[in-house]
């Protein structure tokens, strides 16, 4: 409560009790924030009781870096929930996350450059000096959208960026922003038009059955990812089914051993993009931690599950059509295996 016989102070007198100049005090009466109870005959602003505490709560308030309008709006909430509050101070925390992961980002690309060898510094600086920090990952993003097929459903595409799209860490160490600058660079750099990165499926499939494709892809994907980490070898099994499954459905086809056989021939002959799926795997691993599995790695896990599933179905029916060769030593027949061609479990496969 002010001493003065009316109730109400000076703007010197608040400054005082409050703690900051008058000029503040003036700044925030000018733009609303704190308005003043009436003017006294010589024409000075005059403050009522409860002005001190309003000064205290926008001080407090701005103390967080709340913005002026934003301070104004939550001085006006008359919802006891304070919602606005609410709102507005979890923009300042997505603001601040922000700007703490740049800094991060900042700092390990310097120190990129600081340990890397004196002769190798100009090209890592030109390398990440492309990069924004934090990351951009809508380059990356753009190129997947022209990869897809033509008028493929909108929440299909969204849920594919969703896995193909690596998000950067946030506090990244040197060798991940050197895989995610790597990576920008690889998907900026111009295409020879030589290149045909769009598998069969594409225009077998169409944009309605590439969707359904895509769909059933990402939970195989997700299953042989557990087998992964799990350190197990390709094998048949759910996570094979379902990727296998996956094409049937978008062929509206049946699953056989003669569709897994044709599949494991088109998938071996299909274009692939290795490079990307390694980067992505050097950007999302954490440091000193083995591969984390992408749709890429996924991809050939699955992939060489089913070679090894299609040739030993293949071993028996080529055995009883074994053709002579000739005579061993010992005068035994030798015999000539006929195999069926599979793909090279050993390529990675654009997923």
């Amino acid at each position: 409560m002010f001493t003065s016989h009316d109730g109400l102070c000076s703007i010197g007198e608040l400054a005082e009790r409050a703690g900051v100049s008058v000029k503040t005090v003036r700044f925030y009466s000018d733009r609303g924030l704190l308005p003043e109870a009436s003017r006294s005959v010589g024409g000075h602003r005059r403050y009522g009781p409860d002005a001190l505490e309003r000064l205290r709560l926008i001080r407090s308030l701005r103390t967080l870096d709340l913005p002026v309008p934003e301070v104004h709006r939550i001085l006006e909430e008359e919802d006891e929930a304070g919602s606005v509050l609410e709102d507005a101070v979890a923009g300042q925390l997505r603001e601040l996350g922000s700007r703490l992961k740049a800094l991060r980002w900042r700092e390990a690309g310097l120190r990129l450059v600081q340990e890397c060898p004196p002769g190798e510094r100009a090209d890592r600086l030109r390398l990440i000096g492309a990069v924004t920090a934090p990351p951009n990952t809508a380059p990356l993003a753009r190129f997947w959208r022209a990869w897809l097929p033509p008028r493929m459903p909108a929440r299909s595409t969204a849920a594919f960026l969703e896995v193909a799209v690596p998000q950067p860490p946030d506090d990244p160490d040197p060798a991940q922003v050197l895989a995610f600058a790597r990576l920008y660079a690889f998907m900026a750099r111009p295409c020879t038009g030589a290149e045909q990165p769009q598998p069969e499926a594409h225009r077998a499939t169409g944009a309605r059955g590439a969707a359904v494709l895509y769909t059933g892809l990402a939970e195989a994907y997700e299953l042989a990812g557990a087998q992964m980490r799990l350190d197990r070898v390709p094998y048949p099994g759910e996570a094979l089914d379902s990727f296998v499954a996956a094409y049937a459905s978008a062929y509206a086809t049946r699953d056989t051993p003669d569709f897994r056989r044709l599949l494991a021939g088109q998938l071996a002959a299909d274009p692939r993009i290795d490079r990307y799926w390694e980067l992505v795997a050097e950007v999302i691993t954490p440091p000193g931690g083995r591969p984390a599995p992408t749709p890429g790695s996924a991809h050939d896990w699955l992939l060489a599950a089913l070679d090894a599933q299609t040739a030993a179905a293949t071993t028996p029916r080529v055995r009883a059509g074994m053709v002579p060769a000739g005579r061993g030593a010992d005068g035994t027949p030798r015999s000539v295996h006929r195999r069926a061609p599979v793909g090279n479990a050993a390529d990675r496969h654009l997923a």
